[in-house]
């Protein structure tokens, strides 16, 4: 299986951040290495706007054998179309990816052995896509849309239970992304055959801001104590 990694110079709000030291190693090494030392992934692309990023994706083993075009990272860009246009490159270079995986930059506690697994459900389940999921530690039906008076207006309707009785939900924490091609073909991620990879919550933060970079520096220096 390719992997495939998208890391654009443009973010709002850690600047700079896919190439930010993590310590002493740029965010992005974490998950070229995660990746190559994987039992299924054969290859690893970079996709990205930034020649500094691409020497230092190559760096560490990825390929970037282009850039990806202005309108492919501006910040109105979505990523499907990204994947499109990196399907649609593969075609032209004669590589047949019939599915791929796609790892975010910003997951640097993403383990190889959590890509392993999902690849391996991906398999058992003959998914179309299979996507990173974590357990949300509160009901969602908790959540309100709050008026700029302050003042609440429900998202759900009230349900006066205890957090045990309500039933888990799961939200996509950005980590890992599995596709078969023909269904980014037709713009989905998500069909019939959709299923969620579940993350420890440990595994599944995802860096915007510079206090999520912190928070992850902390846990990685605690853990190679």
């Amino acid at each position: 299986m390719i992997a495939l990694i998208l890391a654009r110079k443009g973010s709002k709000g850690l600047p700079g951040k896919n190439i930010k030291l993590l310590l002493g190693k740029p965010l992005i090494a974490y998950a070229i290495e995660s990746a190559l030392k994987s039992k299924y992934i054969k290859e690893v692309y970079v996709s990205t706007d930034c020649i500094e990023i691409a020497e230092v994706a190559k760096q560490y083993g990825a390929k970037v054998p282009f850039l990806r075009p202005e309108e492919l990272a501006a910040d109105n860009a979505i990523a499907i179309d990204t994947y499109n246009f990196m399907l649609d490159k593969w075609a032209e270079a004669m590589l047949d990816v019939e599915s791929f995986i796609v790892l975010q930059p910003t997951s640097p506690l993403r383990t190889t052995q959590n890509i392993d697994e999902a690849i391996e459900l991906f398999a058992i389940k003959k998914a179309s896509s299979v996507i990173s999921y974590t357990e949300e530690h509160h009901p969602i039906s908790w959540h309100k849309l709050i008026n700029e008076d302050l003042s609440f207006t429900n998202l759900f309707d009230d349900e006066l239970l205890n957090r045990q009785d309500k039933r888990k939900t799961y939200f996509p924490n950005g980590a890992i992304y599995i596709f078969k091609a023909s269904l980014i073909r037709q713009k989905k991620y998500y069909s019939e055959a959709s299923f969620a990879y579940i993350m420890p919550r440990e595994n599944s933060i995802d860096i915007d801001y510079i206090h999520d970079f912190e928070y992850v520096e902390y846990l990685l220096m605690k853990k190679n104590k």
